[in-house]
């Protein structure tokens, strides 16, 4: 597969943005590049190509491997549904089903908004915040407490939690590990600790219909129970909270599709896919070749890791009109994936910030920067820690 003519990027650089210029020129050149991770793939056709390929399995399980780390958020990672394959991927996926039926979605969503209100009327009235500490994050983080029928109290133990295990998905996961372990630790500690508390309290709700899973062990263990609400509160609350402050920005260099939300609350839905779209948290989805394969003329070797980098893909010029537009007709982003790892948690994760950003500017005019931010590298999973804004609330 090694051509020295194949542009090269360096993924694992925290300085590197996959919204550069050298991206750019990279897919303009080559469908793929190389990386110090396995290659990326850059274009709109063969990241859909590939999305589906027989020949491919899950590659984010290898994640760890590429950082030399083994420590105890590695080896959950490696176990979770996201990472499994074949007969075992389909039976969690299938046991998991219930929990993220569309009628749970359909009951939560007025408490969505209702939320959003409840958080705006607290920093309205100052006309500049952290979004990232006012909103974003309590959003985030109360959403999952409503999934899963815990009190607001314990809301932002879990976002802290969340936020140091989410530095395992970024290009600086080997620097940060026994940050992200320790955080791993005390999540599934939570998590066994609620289990124990639901089993003396049944409730027909998420937690409820996967500890009904459990029931018969052959079908899902003591552990996978665990793993799988470790990974709804942990997956719930970074990547949604990420997506919001990337909407913001978005916003706010974007202000007049800010009002075109405003005045038509209906395009909330639209500008969550444009959004994921330009800024998805997660810059690129991961596949592993499972045997030695012929792809678009190049020998792709077994085991090669593919990065299907999200942004480059979704705005390849060949089928995206260029710029941020709510009101566009766009093909599908891959912002969740594809094929049958396609994410679990997309239509909450749809309705939550469909309503979120339908308030927000509903309530908010005059989106600016009020600060440079703090920020995660721009690869990996990505995101604000902190995004100060100003803002004039709406009469």
């Amino acid at each position: 597969m090694a051509n020295i003519d194949v542009p090269y990027l360096d993924l694992a650089d925290p300085a590197f943005s996959i919204r550069s210029a050298a991206v750019r020129e990279a897919r303009e050149k080559s469908w793929y590049a190389r990386t110090p991770f396995g290659i990326a793939v850059l274009r709109h056709n063969e990241m859909k190509a590939l999305l589906l390929h027989p020949a491919l399995r899950q590659g984010s399980y290898r994640w760890p491997d590429h950082h030399g780390a083994s420590g105890v958020w590695a080896a959950w990672w490696k176990r979770i549904m996201l990472n499994r394959e074949g007969a075992d991927h389909t039976r969690l996926r299938r046991l998991a089903a219930p929990a993220f039926a569309p009628k749970r979605v359909t009951d939560l969503a007025p408490q969505f908004s209702t939320l959003a209100h409840d958080l705006i009327d607290i920093f309205e009235p100052n006309g500049r915040c952290d979004f990232m500490a006012a909103f974003a994050e309590p959003f985030a983080t109360r959403v999952i407490c409503l999934l899963i029928g815990l009190p607001n109290e314990e809301a932002k133990t879990l976002a802290g939690i969340a936020i140091d295990m989410g530095l395992a998905l970024g290009v600086t996961y080997a620097a940060d590990e026994k940050k992200v372990d320790a955080a791993t630790r005390q999540l599934m500690e939570y998590a066994a600790t609620l289990i124990t508390r639901r089993r003396a309290d049944p409730q027909d709700d998420f937690i409820g219909a996967l500890i009904a899973a459990n029931h018969d062990k052959l079908r899902l263990s003591d552990e996978e129970l665990n793993d799988m609400i470790v990974l709804s509160i942990f997956g719930g609350i970074d990547t949604t909270r990420n997506q919001l402050g990337l909407a913001v920005q978005l916003f706010i260099d974007h202000p007049t599709a800010w009002q075109q939300l405003a005045d038509d609350p209906t395009l909330a839905r639209a500008a969550v896919e444009e959004v994921m779209r330009n800024r998805p948290t997660a810059t690129w989805v991961t596949r592993e070749t499972t045997k030695t394969i012929t792809f678009n003329g190049v020998i792709l070797r077994e085991g090669t890791t593919i990065h299907l980098v999200s942004e480059a893909a979704a705005t390849d010029p060949a089928h995206f009109s260029p710029g941020f537009d709510i009101t566009a007709k766009r093909k599908p982003h891959f912002g969740f994936g594809g094929g049958k790892h396609f994410c679990i948690g997309s239509p909450f994760a749809r309705s939550d910030m469909s309503h979120a950003l339908a308030c927000l500017a509903a309530r908010l005019d005059d989106l600016k920067a009020d600060g440079p931010g703090i920020w995660l590298p721009d690869s990996g999973n990505t995101g604000p820690l902190a995004l100060p804004i100003s803002f004039t609330p709406r009469s």
